[in-house]
């Protein structure tokens, strides 16, 4: 196994990661709008993270969640977009071994953490709607912490085993990777060697943090929508449909296009469609988290309101 890495290393010590565009004008378009996107989305997450640590208000287990969330969505989206931006100023800019790795588990850890979070984030709605007298015991503080322990090392377990199946076969030949970052399947694609091992453990552990947690946000909306059916008062039943209809829109964009990356054969494989994918669930899912979080949330617009007449009044 020693050996092999050394190859690897020998082999290819550096990747070069092709983008989206070869034309300079294209390059411009693209660098400036999501440059945009990315400071917008650092904005917009770092507001909820802000808002819910001022206003005592939002010190609640639904909010520590979102506040988590919006904290990986910033990192999951800087992973990625910086060296995207770079490589749009300065192409042909090879990415080393060993950058590539790190970006890979990084990546990786942070996706899995939010599959995961989204599933913590269901249970926790389902608490609050269907057992709303037990809520504060079964959703204590330290309930909560445990529930993040679990999730980061869930997610760091499973980013481990991705890196280190896709990273020890050896890259030999071509070191061009069509993506605009080091991702899983666009890596695999360059091994000169069988990667029918690594088609299996993808499906295996696809299954796993990715379906697993999806089976139960969907167990956990059944339950959530009998009891809101049960609510008599029209106004009730609206306020919690409103609760949950922004988790499930954003399970929806991160989940779809996250199972049909990390869940079809290697033969299925398309750089073009893959890079779109993939901006859907690491880029735009990040950027649409807070506006749909805030807009969809009279606690979190109450905040943001607050927060600015009390600067209005220290004036």
């Amino acid at each position: 196994m020693q050996r092999l890495g050394k190859e690897n290393h020998s082999s290819v010590s550096e990747f070069l990661l092709l983008g989206f565009s070869s034309e300079s004008q294209v390059r411009t378009a693209l660098f400036i709008f999501f440059l945009l996107l990315y400071l917008i989305t650092l904005l917009g997450n770092g507001l909820i993270v802000t808002l819910i640590y001022l206003d005592s208000r939002l010190h609640t287990p639904m909010y520590f969640f979102l506040s988590i969330l919006s904290l990986v969505d910033m990192s999951y989206v800087t992973t990625t977009v910086p060296q995207m931006l770079v490589n749009m100023v300065r192409p042909r800019r090879p990415i080393s071994w060993g950058a590539c790795v790190a970006q890979m588990f990084i990546f990786l850890v942070l996706g899995i953490a939010e599959c995961v979070l989204y599933a913590i984030m269901a249970y926790d709605r389902y608490v609050a709607i269907c057992f709303p007298l037990h809520y504060s015991l079964l959703m204590s503080r330290l309930v909560c912490i445990k529930m993040v322990t679990v999730c980061w090392s869930i997610s760091v377990t499973g980013a481990l085993i991705y890196t280190v199946f896709t990273m020890r076969l050896p890259y030999c030949g071509s070191y061009k990777i069509n993506h605009f970052f080091c991702e899983v399947p666009a890596v695999l694609k360059l091994a000169c060697a069988d990667t029918s091992l690594n088609d299996r453990l993808d499906f295996i552990l696809g299954f796993i943090l990715l379906l697993v947690p999806l089976s139960l946000i969907l167990a956990s909306y059944v339950r959530i929508f009998a009891s809101i059916l049960r609510i008599r008062s029209t106004q009730g039943r609206l306020k919690c449909f409103s609760t949950c209809a922004s988790h499930i829109t954003v399970v929806t964009m991160f989940y779809g296009p996250a199972m049909i990356m990390y869940m079809r054969p290697g033969s299925w494989y398309d750089p073009e469609r893959d890079k779109k994918l993939a901006l859907f669930y690491n880029v735009v899912s990040a950027f649409l988290n807070p506006i749909i979080y805030s807009l969809r949330n009279k606690d979190v617009k109450g905040a943001f309101l607050k927060v600015l007449g009390d600067r209005g009044t220290a004036h």
